[in-house]
């Protein structure tokens, strides 16, 4: 498979939430039970059970507020600090630009959460036995020849999906053929390295605005490589063993759990 991406021009989304729902409705998501706070947006943020997300913001300008919608979820960069981060390789980085979690190896240790630069990873906090949960960039429908499920459904193309070369030079196409109508920056281009999101903005509207953060272009496992080459070969054999037990104990109680449920059934 192509190394894939999505071109987001922020300018044709008009908030009507299909990538939201597409995205619930392929990943069996069940709904969530929410509280009006005085804002459109809802959810208000990512959960276990959303993975895409609509965000609603008002940004004042000259000429007044101007509302703006931008669809958010994993970023799934070319060099993921999640994936760097984790100490067991539940994440791992594919050739189609997905970035996939096994949770069968995950430990829960929750590291990915606070490597991302973009706040994105997810835990399940009302489950005995949580998981860490995100977008899955549709692997499973791209292995297939599918797009993903949120680009499908968007009515006004505002998703765009393919090779990612493709779609950075459909980008600098847009911002070089209208410039009148664009942001400059092609947001993930090189942001942290590169990611598989990216972002075309109106003119005089700065990605801050959005809630997208001001990233260096430097990837971030780089700083976890060098900040690992000084930590003593012993610190990783005991972290490793700690893993170990830490996920054998999980196992021995879901098994306890799965036992239980079997002979309350018979």
């Amino acid at each position: 498979m192509k190394d894939n991406s999505f071109l987001i021009d922020i300018t044709k989304c008009m908030g009507c939430r299909g990538c939201q729902v597409a995205c619930k409705q392929w990943n069996e998501l069940v709904g969530e039970k929410t509280t009006n706070t005085g804002s459109h947006q809802n959810p208000p943020i990512l959960s276990a059970k959303t993975w895409t997300l609509i965000k609603f913001d008002e940004v004042e300008k000259q000429d007044g507020v101007k509302w703006f919608f931008t669809k958010i979820g994993c970023m799934h960069c070319k060099e993921p600090a999640c994936a760097s981060a984790c100490p067991v390789g539940a994440l791992e980085k594919t050739e189609s630009g997905a970035v996939i979690y096994h949770d069968k190896i995950c430990i829960g240790c929750r590291y990915c959460m606070m490597a991302c630069p973009f706040r994105i990873p997810t835990f399940e906090w009302d489950k005995a036995f949580p998981y860490i949960r995100k977008c899955t960039f549709c692997f499973d429908r791209q292995s297939e020849g599918e797009i993903p499920a949120c680009a499908k459904a968007c009515p006004t193309g505002a998703i765009c999906f393919g090779d990612r070369d493709a779609m950075i030079k459909k980008g600098k196409e847009l911002i070089a053929n209208h410039p009148e109508k664009y942001n400059p920056h092609l947001y993930g281009e090189k942001e942290v390295g590169g990611t598989a999101v990216l972002y075309l903005a109106p003119k005089d509207v700065e990605f801050a605005d959005l809630g997208l953060p001001v990233l260096d272009e430097r990837p971030l496992p780089t700083w976890t490589y060098n900040a690992l080459k000084y930590v003593p070969g012993q610190i990783v054999v005991v972290g490793a063993a700690m893993s170990a037990f830490y996920w054998l104990t999980k196992r021995k109680t879901e098994n306890k759990a799965e036992s239980k449920e079997v002979k309350h059934d018979e």
